[in-house]
């Protein structure tokens, strides 16, 4: 048949008969093929662990994978519990310390870990059983040490801290909070409280009440045999005891009667994190759950995206737009994120609810519907080279009560599907109208330009309502708030006849101690601050003469005039608000605010060549709490001693846009009016 085609083209071609082909239409797609999985071998033990068998020998590799089948877990006043458990359980066992676990691990060059609802373990084929004794003896044999839990809420409350300043993570806080509510085990929030709750007895109690068989499904994938894998099963997991698990019921989250928006104020923030959400019931047994993917990727997944093409193409808003469509068996969310500069706040979010409401209102098009069927048929594709994927697609029919078709019918499915399916899948599930718009910037410069899609409420970074705070004396002004403060700190005179100063402080940077010394010159307006690690001075600051050098690494720079005042302006005196108007400083009284649950006064200061501090002092005592500026980072000012009449802050938490996280500081040593030197400040 091939010869007969080529000496038919080789005749008309020899008469002068070009075969015409028509490159500018693509040819018409051939149906979606039904894709055949060898099913993975199954079986259940006498104690209820139920166990799936995929093979592959393309490697002689094998790896296990248990995963916990139990109800979301509301943990209230312990939230952060199970972030613990999957650590203290590869801690050690009765038998090996975690040391010997690690060096048994690395030496047959396997892995082993856990989590809360899950423990895998792979090694090579040929040390297979060594890596299910490791894995069986973290199984039923934890111990628990207290040293270990200590480490882990250590690590917890400094990852916190720096949390507190990231506004994705306090866009997300704040979001799942309203969608789901602060009481649902998807809205709450771990806080240094929370986590400080956590006690050793929590930790046992979670592990002895939820690791159960019974609720477990078992997934091996690789160089094995159903047959083999029932062997080493038996041998290793027949022994584990069942027991009674509990269930979980949850008030079902609602979606509020009209648009809200939620504010965080940072002031210092250049940027607008936007979060807008709504819940929506939508799993994998619901019908419209393919129509939704499509919808989705048309929406905000794909980078050719409505909401990527009008926020960064066409507006040039942002980077990147993105949205997404859950799946939950409880409950699960829409999503659309951005970050966008503070001026175009509240365009971003104009432009968000337009995209939203018109593929609600108007639908999609042909051409869209076939870009998004390909994408999401070429991902399922790639996701089948994974041999790990075909056990989960396993244990989620069992799991989850799907069809036994569902992933083999998946490109089918997709293919079949319609614009009128989408259309009105738009329809009935995005909510224009009812959704919870989560704004996380400067709140002065955007808060009035938000008001347009609804009255912003405060929030906290745990995700609390917090009452818009209302200045207790409507003529109070910038100036008198600084009075305040000094009057708090010991009196003008007191500070004023602070004519130097030296400080020694000392901080912890991931198990590194950081030593720190500040001398202070006020007559001579000289600073010098040196950061010392194990003995070496690794950086040093000098302000003199009109100029502010930094040195590190051995290199030194002299920085720029407009730099240097924003230096002057934020570190060159212990007490600087003494200065602020001496120096021609702009003072502006910018409301009030909340910080850390105490009530503030928010002072703006501006120096001549454009820079800022802004600090927030305390309503009731006139103390400062908090101090904002773009080249040094924030500090948070946590308690106060006094030294020869005067109140210095003595420990404080710095975040330091070059830092991973948060600099705990504790002031050592302070020493007023002692004699300086030129030598302090070379």
């Amino acid at each position: 048949m091939k010869t007969l085609y080529i000496l038919l083209f080789a005749v008309l071609t020899s008469f002068g008969v070009q075969a015409q082909v028509d490159r500018s239409v693509l040819p018409p797609p051939g149906p979606a093929p039904k894709i055949e999985f060898t099913d993975p071998a199954t079986f259940t033990l006498d104690n209820g662990l139920k166990v799936f068998v995929v093979p592959n020998d393309k490697l002689p590799r094998v790896a296990f994978y248990l995963i916990l089948n139990r109800d979301p877990l509301f943990e209230g006043d312990n939230a952060g519990l199970t972030g613990f458990v999957g650590d203290m359980m590869m801690a050690g066992t009765s038998s090996r310390t975690k040391e010997q676990l690690d060096e048994e691990i690395d030496f047959v060059g396997a892995s082993l870990g856990a989590g809360s609802t899950s423990l895998s373990g792979s090694s090579l084929k040929k040390h297979q059983e060594k890596i299910l004794d490791l894995m069986t003896d973290v199984l039923y044999n934890p111990v628990f040490p207290q040293e270990e839990l200590d480490k882990l809420k250590k690590q917890t409350l400094t990852s916190l801290a720096s949390s507190k300043d990231d506004p994705d993570y306090l866009a997300g806080v704040i979001s799942n909070a309203l969608v789901f509510g602060r009481e649902h085990p998807y809205g709450e929030t771990m806080t240094a409280e929370t986590v400080e709750k956590v006690t050793l007895d929590d930790v046992k109690e979670y592990y002895q009440t939820f690791f159960k068989p019974n609720i477990a499904y078992l997934a091996i994938v690789g160089d094995i045999d159903a047959k083999e894998a029932k062997t080493l099963v038996d041998k290793y997991f027949g022994s584990w005891e069942k027991g009674d698990v509990p269930k979980f019921d949850y008030q079902k989250p609602e979606l509020p009667d009209e648009n809200q928006v939620a504010l965080l104020d940072r002031s210092s923030a250049v940027q607008s994190v936007i979060n807008i959400a709504f819940p929506v019931e939508m799993h994998l047994t619901n019908p419209d759950y393919m129509a939704t993917r499509v919808m989705n990727f048309i929406l905000g997944e794909g980078f050719n995206s409505r909401l990527n093409g009008n926020l960064r193409e066409t507006k040039g808003y942002t980077y990147g737009a993105r949205s997404s469509f859950g799946s939950d068996k409880l409950i699960a969310r829409f999503s659309a994120s951005t970050s966008v500069r503070n001026e175009v706040t509240d365009s971003s979010v104009y432009e968000m609810i337009h995209e939203i409401r018109n593929l609600e209102e108007n639908g999609i098009t042909e051409e869209e519907l076939e870009t998004a069927k390909a994408n999401l048929s070429g991902r399922f594709g790639r996701s089948l080279e994974n041999p790990n994927n075909i056990a989960t697609f396993a244990i989620n029919i069992d799991r989850y009560d799907l069809p036994e078709d569902f992933y083999s019918s998946y490109l089918q499915r997709l293919d079949a599907l319609t614009v009128a399916d989408i259309n009105e899948a738009a329809a009935k599930y995005l909510k224009p109208d009812n959704m919870y718009i989560t704004v996380v910037g400067n709140g002065s410069a955007i808060k009035e330009g938000l008001s347009q899609f609804g009255e912003a409420t405060m929030y906290n970074y745990k995700g609390e309502e917090v009452q818009e705070i209302q200045l207790s004396d409507d003529n109070k002004t910038a100036s008198d708030v600084v009075a305040d403060y000094l009057e708090a700190v010991g009196g003008v005179s007191a500070v004023e006849n602070i004519k130097t100063a030296k400080l020694e402080m000392s901080a912890e940077v991931q198990g590194n101690k950081l030593d720190m010394t500040a001398a202070y010159d006020v007559e001579n307006q000289r600073l010098a601050q040196k950061v010392i690690v194990m003995g070496n001075e690794v950086s040093k600051t000098i302000v003199k003469d009109g100029k502010a050098t930094v040195s590190s690494m051995g290199k030194s720079q002299t920085l720029t005039d407009e730099q240097y005042e924003d230096v002057k302006m934020a570190s060159l005196w212990l007490i600087p608000e003494l200065y602020y108007e001496i120096m021609g400083y702009t003072l502006i009284l910018d409301g009030a605010a909340d910080v850390e649950g105490e009530a503030t006064y928010k002072v703006i200061i501006s120096n001549p060549t454009g820079g800022q501090v802004i600090n927030y002092y305390s309503i009731e005592n006139g103390l400062k709490l908090r101090s904002e500026n773009k080249l040094s980072g924030d500090t948070t000012f946590n308690e106060y001693k006094e030294f020869d009449g005067v109140m210095v802050p003595v420990k404080m938490s710095i975040k330091n846009p070059m830092l991973p996280v948060p600099l705990e500081t504790e002031v050592t040593k302070v020493e007023l009016n002692v004699p300086v030197a030129d030598q302090d400040f070379n």
